[in-house]
Parts: structure tokens; sequence; C-alpha cells
């Protein structure tokens, strides 16, 4: 069974929860962004968690499947039509065989996640189908005329009475743990970083979300020996305007990092329009 790519949209991407484990060997995590709406849209389909999904960004995407599949649209809300007429967001629509299905664009957010039931059964590299776009592993970004495989339904599919749509938040607020590197900035950045309003630049992405704002000043010249960089870590390049890193961050990095935004404020993060506001708030330290 598979569905054909009629349009990818500005990025769709296969994920999952990602491949973790791997960052001795230089592999980033991946995974989808918006973990929550990923396991949503898999649910309402029946699918496990571990399913792989296909990760919009912003404008959607339309596709075509040859036999008859449910499918599900969570994450950010969006209209989504089968064969030109309007069909649920937010739970189980059954697609018929041939029918076009249309992710239309965010209307609040960027990412939207459309579950297949049985999940898209894309090639595994170590052990998950994610998209990499960091380093490359996983299937490529989605292309005009792509057929993507789906596995078999495992499970029933899980209708709902309510679903709660949370507006991505405004201004975001990200919790910070400083360190390890808080040394490497004066001792007025801290109070910089989290007293000051930043913006998300429209230069983000699944590798990390750059800030807008005032820069945080080092207190020591050069750079760090190459080291271990985790999700969340909040890098400062030389031009002091901090990058939270994402699910496709890089394994090392020679800036320093003078703190770490926790995992389960992230995918907040990944749903934030450029342009958004964003506050630091002290979270203690590392």
């Amino acid at each position: 069974m598979t569905v054909t790519v009629i349009s990818a949209g500005l990025l769709t991407t296969v994920q999952d929860l990602g491949r973790p484990g791997h960052a001795h060997l230089g592999v980033p995590r991946s995974g989808a962004l918006d973990q929550p709406a990923h396991r949503l849209a898999n649910r309402l389909v029946g699918n496990p968690a571990t399913a792989a999904t296909l990760e919009t960004t912003v404008l959607g995407c339309t596709l075509r499947a040859d036999r008859a599949v449910t499918v599900a649209v969570a994450g950010a809300p969006c209209a989504v039509r089968v064969d030109g007429r309007p069909a649920a967001w937010g739970a189980p629509v059954r697609l018929p065989a041939g029918a076009v299905l249309e992710v239309g664009p965010a209307t609040r957010g960027v990412r939207s996640y459309l579950a297949f039931a049985g999940g898209v059964a894309a090639d595994p590299v170590l052990g998950s189908r994610s998209t990499d776009l960091l380093s490359g592993l996983g299937p490529a970004p989605l292309a005009p005329g792509d057929a993507l495989p789906l596995g078999e339904p495992v499970g029933p599919a899980a209708g709902v009475d309510v679903l709660p749509v949370p507006a991505p938040p405004e201004p975001l607020l990200l919790p910070v743990l400083f360190g390890p590197r808080e040394d490497w900035f004066t001792t007025r950045s801290p109070a910089v970083l989290t007293g000051s309003d930043y913006r998300v630049s429209p230069t983000s992405n699944r590798i990390g979300l750059r800030l807008e704002g005032p820069p945080l000043e080092r207190a020591r010249d050069g750079e760090l020996p190459s080291e271990g960089m985790v999700l969340g870590a909040i890098q400062v390049p030389p031009d002091g305007r901090p990058v939270v890193f994402l699910a496709d961050h890089p394994t090392t990095g020679g800036y320093p990092v003078i703190g770490v935004v926790p995992a389960a404020a992230l995918p907040a993060a990944a749903q934030a329009v450029p342009g958004t506001p964003v506050r630091f708030t002290p979270a203690g330290r590392r």
C-alpha cells in the first residue's frame, strides 16, 4: 500500500520518535519536533507512538492513496480536504482508494502531523525512520511524485469528543537551566538573557530556534574545543544571539552554551512562528 506525493509544500518530512543513543557516533536524535502532536495523530488512527508520521511545515502537503486508509491530522490547525471536500482535523478520517488528501496551510503554529493507519513504512536507519536534515540520514524530504509505503494497521481508530487546540503561546516562555559554560559570559549576561525580549527569527529550522534580540557578551576570547551538545542547549555564536538547539542539532560544537532549555518546553518552540516574542525564565543551574 502506498501514497503518492502530489505537493510537498514548503518542507514535509517523515518523522517518528527519533534515533536517540547514537550521539557518540555523531548522529543527532532527530524525530518529530512536536512529539505530543505526533503521538496524538498516531493515537487517532490506532498506531503506536513509534509509528512514522509526516511532519509538514507551514504550507501542508497533498497526497493520493492507492488504497483506502484511515488518516488523522494533528499539531498546527489547518484545513483538511478529501477530493476537495472539507474533512475533520484532529479526528480519524477514512480516505477512499484513489482519493486526494489535502493538508492545508497552518492557521496557527508551524508544523502539522499526518498519520496513516499502519504508519509510513520507509526503511529505518539506526532504528528510526526519521528524516535528519543535518546528517542526511533517513528518507529525503518529500518531493512531488514520491511514493511512500504504508504499514499494516495494528489497532482501531480512536474517536474523540473534545480535542484541546492550544494556540502557540505569546510570548513563548522558555525555562533555562544555566550552565555548563556560563563562566564564558559576563556576569550580567544571564540577567540579559532572562530580562530581555527576544523574537523568533525567520532563519529558524529543525536544527535550531534562532532568536533576534540583545546579544550576550563574552567574558573570554577564542573558542572552546568541540564538545558534546544536548537537545535544548542554548548555544551562543560570535554575534551573541542565542540559538536553542532542536531535534536535528549537531552532536558537538565549539561555541559556548550558556544554558539548556528542558525538553518538555520544546514542543511549544516547534510551533512558534517567526516574530513570536520569546522570554527566558530562570530555572536553576545544572
